[in-house]
Order: structure tokens, then C-alpha cells, then sequence
């Protein structure tokens, strides 16, 4: 079994196209994987470890992986946030791999925001806005932007902190962007085209009043947090799993609501007029986890890691 370690999938240097690449596939196999709704058990107050399972179909190669992540959030840890992956040979049983899944986690969450917003945003939609400027917001504009290196994107930043500035400076050397810092959340959503927050906690609605938004905008909420205002009004919602968000509170009440993999493949248009509002919820699947899993071990298979070695029987044996 090998030990995979951040500092070693980190070293593969896999691109953010890359990552929005095997997003797109892995929605193309969604509906022949088995995908079970997370588990989550709440030791106190906020803090959780939640399950998340997989099994892939068969790959091109021959290969079939299952794996599961565990995702866990401890209040006073450093990081507070971690997660780890088994992935096994689902034809055999064996345990490949023990996986840091950080850096998985959050590129892979970059890349759906990413991959969703260029498949729902109006046409000629380049006009961003981001809420929450930690690494989930750096992995989402790093796929925006490497995704799409031919177009140009505006993009807002509400300022936090020092958090704006460090993050313009991480992308000074991409041509394709232009950044303004802004204070006024409100003002941001009525200029945007599309609206993405990345903050991990809020304390009520980051906007009162959803009328704000304007016709045509995008709204994507990364954590799930402090945008359901939209839920009951938008013209549509996509979610990446149903059922992973067919217990949000205002789920019965969303309007034409469909799979943002739908739109992917072709068989949903998606954004059906230029003046929709549509908000996109993608709760985070395992399936992603997983096929980034897989496609990492197979790109590490037969290099020098961390080795421990699992003596099994091999015969039944009684107690």
C-alpha cells in the first residue's frame, strides 16, 4: 500500500486545466458510478467527520477503483479542515493507496465552481465577483483562468483584511485579468455577472434582498452559505447531485431545477434565455475525490513512495 503525500501529488505538477478536464469527466460517468450521499457525525458544536464513498466504473485501462474519503472539521486544529482517502482495486479487494486529499479537495472545488460557471454564465458573461478570498477562491479563479487563457475576465474582490491585495498579487503575471477591490458587497452583485462566494461560515444572508442581482447573473455559493435568499426566486437551480441537495430546506420550492452534469452533457442547455437567474449549488462528490485519486495513483504507480506492507491471509481462517 502506498502512502500519497500532499508534497508528492503537489510535485506532479497537475495543472488547473487539468483539473477542470477530469471534473468534466468525471460527470460524464456519473450516472454509471455508484455515488452514495455523504455521513456526517457532529462530535460537538460544529465540528464533523463526514464519510464520503465512491466506486468508479470501469476505466479504459481495466481499472475499477473505489475509494472513501474522510473529511474532517476540528475547531482550534491547524488546518481546521483536513481529509484522507482509502482508494482500493474494486476487482480485488486490495488497499492501494492512503491519500492526503487537501490538496484534492481544494482544487477539485475550484474546478467545479470553475467548469460551472463557464457552462451557465450568459453569453459574453466575463465579469466576476468573488466573496471570500481564501484557497478555495484562489483554486476557482486559478481554473477560471487557466481554463480559458484566449478570454479576458473582470473580476471583484470585496476586500477583507489584507486578503484582496495578496490575492491580486498571486495573479499578477496572468494577462487574461483585471482586478478591481470593492467594499460594497451589495454593489458587487448588481455589476457581476457572475457571483461566487467562497466563504466557509456566515451568520445569517450575505445579501437581504435578492432583487439586487441583476438579470442574467450566475451565483455560485462554494460552501453552500448565505445565499438560499435566491433559492425560492432564481429561474433556475443546478445542484451536482440530487440527492446530496434534496434535503436543503427550500429544495420543493426550487424552480426548474436540474444536474449541473446534465448541462455538461449536452442533454440541458442550462442557461435557456440571457436574462435567467440561476444559482448553482454543488454540495462536493466523492466521485470527483475518487477519479482525482485514481488518476493520481496511477501517475505515482511505479514511482518510489512511502511503502507499508499489509500482511493478509490467505486462506479462511477461524477464531
Amino acid at each position: 500500500m502506498k502512502i500519497i503525500s500532499q508534497q508528492e501529488i503537489k510535485q506532479l505538477g497537475i495543472t488547473a486545466k487539468q483539473c477542470c478536464d477530469w471534473i468534466r469527466e468525471s460527470f460524464s460517468i456519473k450516472q454509471v458510478a455508484q455515488l452514495p450521499a455523504k455521513i456526517s457525525c457532529h462530535p460537538a458544536d460544529m465540528d464533523f467527520f463526514t464519510s464520503m464513498p465512491c466506486l468508479l466504473p470501469e476505466d479504459a485501462e481495466g481499472n475499477r477503483f473505489f475509494g472513501v474519503k474522510e473529511v474532517h472539521r476540528i475547531k482550534g486544529a491547524v488546518p481546521s479542515l483536513g481529509s484522507d482517502m482509502m482508494l482500493y482495486d474494486a476487482k480485488t479487494g486490495e488497499l492501494l493507496a492512503l491519500m492526503d486529499t487537501d490538496w484534492i479537495t481544494t482544487m477539485r472545488t475550484g474546478a467545479v465552481a470553475a467548469v460551472s460557471a463557464k457552462a451557465l454564465r450568459k453569453e459574453g458573461g466575463r465579469t466576476y465577483g468573488f466573496v471570500g478570498l481564501g484557497n478555495t477562491a484562489r483554486a476557482t479563479m486559478l481554473c477560471v483562468l487557466e481554463d480559458e487563457p484566449e478570454q479576458h475576465f473582470e473580476v471583484q474582490l470585496l476586500r477583507y483584511k489584507d486578503q484582496a491585495d495578496l490575492f491580486v498579487d498571486r495573479f499578477a503575471s496572468y494577462p487574461n485579468v483585471h482586478f478591481t477591490i470593492v467594499d460594497n458587497i451589495v454593489e458587487m452583485a448588481r455589476s457581476v455577472d457572475v457571483f461566487i462566494s467562497c466563504i466557509t461560515d456566515a451568520n445569517g444572508l450575505l445579501i437581504d434582498d435578492e432583487r439586487v442581482f441583476r438579470p442574467g447573473v450566475t451565483v455560485i455559493p462554494v460552501h453552500m452559505r448565505g445565499l438560499q435568499v435566491c433559492d425560492t426566486t432564481f429561474d433556475r437551480v443546478f445542484g451536482d447531485d440530487t440527492d446530496h441537495v434534496k434535503g436543503f430546506k427550500y429544495f420543493p420550492q426550487f424552480h426548474d431545477y436540474n444536474e449541473i452534469g446534465e448541462v455538461l452533457a449536452d442533454r440541458d442547455p442550462g442557461r435557456k434565455s440571457p436574462t435567467q437567474r440561476i444559482i448553482d449549488y454543488n454540495y462536493g462528490l466523492a466521485l470527483h475525490d475518487v477519479l482525482y485519486a485514481s488518476k493520481i495513483y496511477a501517475l505515482l504507480k511505479d514511482k518510489a513512495t512511502t511503502e507499508v506492507e499489509i500482511q493478509k491471509e490467505t486462506e479462511k481462517f477461524w477464531v
